[in-house]
């Protein structure tokens, strides 16, 4: 008995050594392996963007610039809240055949739909009723241009519904936002057509209030839904209160299907404008990182402006491109000052034009 219990002790403190001396390399294998995903991580971060994929950006910037030309036109041919349910409605049913046709997976807890139901509610039906009644009166580019701060007043909304905290630099990007967007509107507060710049301002205040709000609401679902669902679902949801109120309010009847120009204005802002933007978006998204991604889309105003200028006879002036300075200046301050950058929605900089 006394040789095989020394023999089965011997054998344990023989096994106690081996496995002291085999933890410290496994965790020196974990601690590594993490140290590499990090070093992965911040190499990603580090990279340029790949040089193919600077034209894609601006492509990107491109599709959204030509969003309220598009509606501007468009609005000949169709009333507003018709044009805008259907934008919204051929969007959102092409973004959900794309989800369909690659399997991606829809969300099964009743919150998550609800809170679709409430982005859709802020960014197409509020953010779309807005946008085509303040085409009617706001020229193209400037519209674009005042649309383009929506992420000052987003940054507001998470600070005051999310507790975000704002850094210095970030409360000078809203100061200087918001001091471009005052500066870009007081030549057409001073000229004619006051009353009708002011409908137009708040049309345009509605429709950006409605954006930032939904995503605001996006940041809440995180990671949680795929973003081609979540744009579909969203887009289709606030397309119904829409569709309502075109029934309602609205004379369907005057949409002139058989004009070739109507026909391009929907399809090219919902297919190019809406749908192509938000899959390139996706797309890019995962291959740049969003800060280098964000740079390109402040070329949208610019380049809207100059279609303002060439396709619908818009004037500019010295206080009109002082105010697009800086009021893409006090974007970029207040999304470069951003302390998490994990909390921007799944579009990044989602303005829904």
């Amino acid at each position: 008995m006394r040789p095989r219990l020394r023999h089965s002790h011997e054998t344990l403190q023989q096994g106690n050594r081996r496995s002291s001396n085999t933890k410290p390399s496994a965790i020196a294998r974990a601690v590594g392996a993490d140290a590499m995903q990090s070093n992965l991580s911040a190499e990603h971060e580090s990279t340029p963007a790949t040089p193919w994929l600077v034209p894609i950006l601006i492509f990107v910037a491109l599709l959204n610039a030509l969003c309220f030309p598009l509606i501007t036109f468009g609005l000949a041919y169709a009333p507003h809240l018709s044009f805008a349910a259907l934008r919204a409605f051929v969007a959102g049913l092409s973004l959900a055949m794309v989800a369909i046709a690659l399997r991606r997976p829809l969300p099964r807890d009743f919150r998550t739909w609800i809170t679709l139901g409430a982005i859709g509610l802020g960014a197409t039906t509020l953010g779309y009723l807005g946008m085509f009644h303040a085409a009617e009166f706001v020229s193209p580019g400037l519209a674009t241009m005042i649309a383009n701060s929506q992420p000052l007043i987003a940054a507001i909304l998470a600070l005051v519904f999310l507790f975000e905290r704002l850094r210095p630099i970030q409360y000078v990007g809203l100061g200087v936002g918001f001091l471009g967007i005052v500066v870009t509107s007081l030549p057409q507060f001073s000229g004619g057509g006051q009353i009708g710049f002011s409908i137009g301002l708040a049309y345009i205040i509605l429709s950006t209030s409605g954006i930032a709000f939904s995503n605001v609401l996006m940041k809440t679902l995180g990671t949680r839904i795929d973003p081609l669902v979540a744009m579909a679902a969203q887009l289709l949801l606030g397309a119904i209160p829409l569709i309502v109120m075109a029934l309602m309010l609205d004379h369907p009847s005057q949409i002139q299907w058989r004009s070739p120009a109507f026909l391009l204005a929907l399809l090219g802002l919902a297919l190019p404008g809406t749908a192509m933007a938000y899959w390139l978006w996706f797309w890019i998204l995962g291959r740049v990182p969003l800060g280098r991604a964000n740079a390109y889309t402040f070329l949208t105003p610019f380049v809207a402006l100059a279609f303002g200028v060439m396709y619908f006879d818009e004037r500019t002036n010295a206080m009109m491109i002082a105010g697009l300075v800086l009021a893409t200046f006090g974007v970029v301050l207040v999304e470069r000052g951003a302390a998490n950058p994990q909390l921007h929605d799944v579009r990044g900089r989602s303005d829904g034009v």
